[in-house]
């Protein structure tokens, strides 16, 4: 007899027929070679999983290290990332900050972790995961069981202490994924890190393109989908476009529903006077 779902676990309402959204025709030459390559590509920096963590750097170095190398890795899947959303041109300071995005694919925490490392809240499957786990434990993972509402607590208060030690945590408040073209709602629970550590909150808005800017659903990891088939999904794309946009920040004296309800309300699009923010044009 099948488990009884757990009612309090998020559910996305996307499933594989999202997936055929803006999806491209090539010949059955040209996706296996682009899989070739990259994969090929991918075999040349894994060498690098187990060198990384032996180099001994600390504080900024080895934040630019990953950097670094997250930005690498999507260019072997063929994934470019995009960046906006900056005040007059500079780099806001995002250290000791809770950066919230919203929630598409096993790929996001490279993409975010190509802009903003930190350590990333996310489901503790993924750091049992053949490749990408271990790369997931590089970028310093806080696992979460989604199913354990027990566990919870747990979780919001080592969130609290990384963040009073000024170090960057990165969120997923969906909880789940969803396909890009739909989204779900922003649970409050881990804003109550911000609130007891009273850092600030950074929304962060999160979405794959096609290169002439329309949405792609390639890197999406949605419903019945097998993480196989979402990996060759993205890697014979012609190529993605990650675009990550940096909101404003918010105060953390707000309630942790209040921040849930106006972080979300910036991913969604809607900037501080309530106009949409725009996309940048695909590169």
């Amino acid at each position: 007899m099948a488990a009884r779902p757990n009612p309090w676990v998020p559910r996305a309402s996307c499933h594989l027929g999202c997936l055929q959204a803006g999806v491209e025709s090539d010949s059955r030459a040209a996706v296996t070679c682009r899989l070739l390559m990259r994969a090929a590509a991918l075999a040349a920096l894994a060498p690098g999983l187990a060198v990384l963590p032996a180099t001994g750097l600390c504080g900024p170095a080895k934040t630019h290290l990953q950097r670094g190398y997250c930005r690498l890795v999507l260019r072997a899947l063929g994934v470019r990332v995009s960046v906006s959303g900056f005040e007059g041109g500079a780099r806001p300071n995002l250290r000791g900050v809770l950066v919230v995005s919203n929630h598409i694919s096993w790929a996001d925490i490279f993409v975010i972790g190509a802009v903003t490392p930190g350590a990333f809240v996310a489901k503790a499957e993924m750091t049992c995961w053949p490749g990408l786990g271990q790369l997931a434990r590089m970028l310093r993972v806080i696992p979460i069981e989604r199913g354990s509402l027990r566990a919870l607590p747990g979780v919001v208060a080592d969130v609290a202490h990384r963040l009073r030690s000024g170090k960057t945590v990165v969120a997923f408040p969906e909880g789940t994924t969803w396909c890009g073209q739909a989204h779900g709602r922003f649970a409050p629970a881990l804003f109550q890190a911000a609130v007891d550590s009273g850092r600030p909150v950074q929304p962060v808005r999160l979405s794959y393109h096609h290169r002439d800017g329309r949405r792609s659903t390639a890197a999406a990891y949605i419903g019945e989908d097998s993480l196989g088939s979402s990996i060759r999904r993205l890697m014979t794309a012609r190529r993605t476009v990650a675009h990550v946009h940096l909101g404003y920040q918010l105060d953390p004296r707000d309630s942790r529903r209040t921040l849930a309800h106006r972080a979300q309300a910036q991913v969604l699009g809607v900037g501080r006077t309530g106009a949409p923010i725009a996309h940048p044009t695909a590169a």
